[in-house]
């Protein structure tokens, strides 16, 4: 007969009728042990001496020593009962269950052992008869003859193996309550609803009631939690999201990244009565107030009326992000704050587009490379009076050469005697108008003769937009800290990625060798925001970093994101979860940053005209240029629709289309075509590429090309760059002039036309580089439509078209030549390089 189960009895209930009853007993315990040596059996003691110590002769003892206790004293009815073959084990999974062999039997407990120690699953000991009567012997409780138990007792769990009450309880009904109510008036209305139909006696609804207070406090209580459950909805979707750090979290899941904003740049002029050297954080310049001196002492009224007044506020600029590197001291000189540009004795002397050098009137052995010069028109061109000055015509040129002596002595003019200093500077900053130094003008036409047209203005500081704030942020206490810092907006400054002399790749502010006029243009895309938080701890001192995210930050890294929202407020988040240090208890904050961003630092010329400073030796500045790069913070809605898009864009080169596409999207290149060819052990990408203005891949450029396709360049593919196979033309035309015009001032314009360069004014000649790119054909058609446009000119004919030295005359006939797919045209007319290209003119009539 199977034992009885209840699975509702009260074990210990039972266990307390059952004790002292005088002929019934129970179990009342069971616990496992192990058993020593002595109390094995005779071959396993053999065994276990001839075991070396160990844990292999130890699993013999493990677990196998089961005490029984019961109710009641055993008395010798149930004694007799307590053999081996009234003992049984069942259960067991992976270790079937042991038999067992009776050690000891005393007053209240039998001691057994069992043949082996069991698995980690449950095991029943049981009370019976015999061994196929399983009835509880006589004398012991029906339901309490048999316990369920684990060999493996001492291995550690976290399972509570008390069970509960398994009953099942009467169902109630749930109230019919509206599961739509979300704010205020609903949930009070649904509680003082419950209540009248739980308490109908209880009918004051005064707001002096307590029970209408509790009412309304819960109400007040269950509007928050709706509300933030609703705020948690809508912030999970980028399409829904109101939140910028919400917005800014779903864009960086896919891999966009949303700007804040940029500050803006601009060169500021510091005039100084005497040479000095100050530190970039004992300047600090403002945009011009009305009624304020061009130095204000710091921490005067002045400044405060600067403050209150909304001007805005520029910063010398320090190209290091890290703050252990010192800033350099900025080199002022009085001698350079206008420097004339040196006219050597000519009447008509002026620097023509695209120059590179120039001669300085004056000996100034200080200017050395790296300095920045401001090439500008002070005198116009047409009345010679400095008040009508083109402002426009204003160009900063970073210096790259600079040249005062010669032999040790200063470098003179031979003829006058003048001394001059000869300075250069970089392609990039080639001088993009023509800048009149000296004029003899026309008394015929009403234009005074211009000397000193053009200076060049020195000590030129790199400046950017934005006030440095310092703030103590708080200590942090328990639970979640994330400060916000008291002023805004945080200001935003671009970097740059600079290539080191080791070869590695640093991040600084600007380059401090680039052009000057690459010095101002900044992306946004590689903002940083200027925020240098420190914290303290007793003794301990901790310099913070702000990044972008923490997705990259390591559990120790010092890391924080600065998170600004719409209405310009920021707050700190700090790392968690492995991600970033976060900040420890007790841990006092303090913060150094800057504020001002955006377009309102984009201001115009000369608007910057007050400088804060305890130097007296400063005798004012001004911004020769206008500022560049402020640019407001990337809207929601902006990245609602850029982010899916990013998304979708290929940022890889796999295709020879795709690194087409990835070479002209950098500036320098006109066009690009690559072709891949398999060299016998790996793919190898041939691109070849048109220059901008140029007709030759230069090492320079190509370096940069390569630097800008690497990051797209997939895996095994090898590059190969080279420039364009370039087509010779050979054109001959013959012309008829008209009688009324001279045969050379027509030749000389006609050579104008066709030619290669850029002119003065800005117009290209027909065949420009630029005008030309891969496998685009020569047509005839414009050459005689440009060439009958030139003023003499009757009629024009062609008497040879075609690829220089080919005897072919398709060209001729078709009116048209055809390019290969990397063949571009040129024709240069070079006397000297005849290889280029070739113009022949046969003029006819005219004077």
């Amino acid at each position: 007969m199977d034992p009885l189960l209840f699975r509702c009895a009260d074990a210990e209930a039972r266990r307390a009728a059952v004790t002292g009853h005088p002929q019934l007993n129970a179990m009342d315990w069971l616990e496992v042990a192990d058993l020593v040596p002595g109390e094995l059996p005779a071959d396993e003691q053999a065994t276990y001496a001839a075991l070396p110590a160990g844990p292999h002769r130890d699993q013999l003892l493990w677990q196998r020593k089961l005490v029984l206790h019961f109710v009641n004293p055993l008395t010798a009815t149930h004694q007799a009962a307590l053999t081996a073959s009234g003992i049984s084990i069942s259960g067991g999974q992976r270790i079937p269950a042991p038999m067992v062999a009776v050690l000891s039997i005393g007053t209240d407990r039998v001691t057994v052992r069992a043949t082996s120690s069991g698995d980690t699953s449950r095991y029943r000991l049981d009370l019976v008869r015999s061994a196929v009567d399983r009835r509880p012997p006589v004398g012991f409780d029906p339901l309490l003859h048999g316990i369920d138990f684990s060999f493996t007792v001492d291995c550690p769990t976290d399972l509570d193996c008390r069970l509960g009450h398994v009953c099942v309880g009467t169902h109630q009904p749930e109230p019919g309550l509206d599961r739509l109510a979300k704010d205020y008036s609903t949930f009070r209305r649904l509680m003082l609803d419950r209540v009248s139909l739980l308490s109908p006696e209880w009918g004051d609804r005064s707001p002096a009631d307590l029970a209408v207070t509790l009412v309304e406090l819960f109400a007040w209580t269950g509007d928050r939690l709706s509300y933030q459950q609703d705020a948690v909805a809508t912030e999970a979707y980028l399409a829904t999201a109101r939140l910028r750090r919400s917005v800014r979290r779903h864009a960086r899941l896919v891999d966009y990244a949303m700007h804040d904003g940029c500050n803006a740049r601009t060169w500021v002029q510091v005039r100084v009565t005497a040479d000095l050297s100050p530190a970039p954080s004992e300047l600090t310049f403002l945009t011009r107030v009305p009624g304020l001196p061009d130095r204000i002492t710091p921490g005067s009224r002045e400044e405060t009326v600067a403050f209150s007044s909304g001007a805005q506020w520029f910063e010398p600029m320090v190209a290091s992000l890290d703050r252990a590197v010192p800033a350099p001291p900025l080199r002022l000189f009085a001698a350079h704050d206008a420097m004339g540009l040196y006219d050597w004795g000519l009447p008509e002397f002026a620097l023509a587009t695209g120059t590179r050098e120039a001669a300085l009137a004056g000996h100034f052995p200080d200017l050395e490379p790296g300095d920045v010069l401001v090439l500008a028109q002070t005198r116009s061109a047409v009345t010679g009076l400095e008040a009508d000055a083109d402002p426009t015509l204003r160009h900063p040129v970073r210096v790259v050469e600079a040249e005062a002596f010669d032999g040790g002595a200063p470098i003179t003019d031979p003829l006058t005697g003048t001394r001059v200093t000869r300075v250069a500077w970089a392609a990039e900053d080639a001088l993009p108008f023509s800048l009149c130094v000296t004029s003899s003008g026309d008394i015929a036409a009403g234009r005074p003769a211009v000397s000193s047209g053009s200076e060049a203005w020195g000590n030129m500081v790199l400046a950017d937009h934005g006030r440095t704030v310092t703030e103590r942020l708080g200590q942090v206490t328990t639970g979640r800290y994330r400060p916000e810092l008291a002023e805004g907006p945080l200001t935003q400054a671009a970097t740059t990625s600079v290539r080191r002399d080791d070869g590695e790749r640093q991040r600084l502010r600007f380059d401090p060798d680039a052009p000057a006029a690459a010095a101002v243009r900044s992306d946004p895309a590689t903002t940083r925001p200027e925020l240098t938080p420190t914290s303290t701890l007793e003794a301990d001192s901790t310099e913070w970093t702000a990044v972008p995210d923490l997705l990259d930050s390591g559990a120790e890294d010092p890391h924080l994101v600065a998170e600004v929202e719409a209405d310009g407020s920021c707050h700190l988040r700090f790392g968690a979860h492995g991600h970033g240090r976060p900040p420890r208890v007790a841990e006092a904050f303090s913060g150094t940053y800057r504020v001002g961003n955006g377009v309102e630092g984009n201001v115009g010329t000369d608007a910057v005209g007050h400088v804060v400073t305890l130097d007296a030796r400063v005798a004012g500045v001004r911004n020769p240029l206008p500022a560049y790069g402020g640019t407001a913070p990337e809207t929601i809605a902006q990245v609602r629709r850029r982010a899916p898009e990013a998304f979708r864009t290929q940022q890889r080169a796999v295709t020879p289309a795709d690194y087409e596409r990835v070479a002209v999207a950098m500036p320098g290149v006109q066009r690009a075509a690559a072709e891949m060819r398999w060299t016998g052990s790996w793919h190898t990408v041939f691109l070849t590429v048109d220059p901008a203005g140029e007709t030759v891949l230069d090492a320079a450029l190509e370096k940069r090309l390569r630097e800008h396709v690497e990051p797209f360049r997939a895996a095994g593919h090898d590059l190969e760059v080279d420039g364009p196979r370039f087509v010779a033309l050979e054109l001959e035309l013959e012309v008829c002039v008209a009688p009324e015009y001279f045969r050379a001032d027509v030749r000389r314009r006609l050579g104008a036309r066709f030619s290669a360069v850029e002119a003065g004014d800005g117009s290209r000649g027909l065949f420009h580089p630029d005008s030309f790119t891969f496998g685009q054909p020569v047509h005839l058609s414009p050459v005689l439509a440009a060439a009958s446009a030139v003023p003499g000119v009757e009629s024009v004919r062609a008497r040879v078209f075609g690829r220089l030295g080919s005897p072919s005359p398709l060209g001729l006939q078709d009116g048209r030549l055809l390019m290969g797919r990397l063949e571009v045209a040129r024709l240069e007319n070079d006397p000297d390089f005849p290889e280029h290209g070739v113009l022949r003119l046969v003029l006819h009539g005219g004077t």
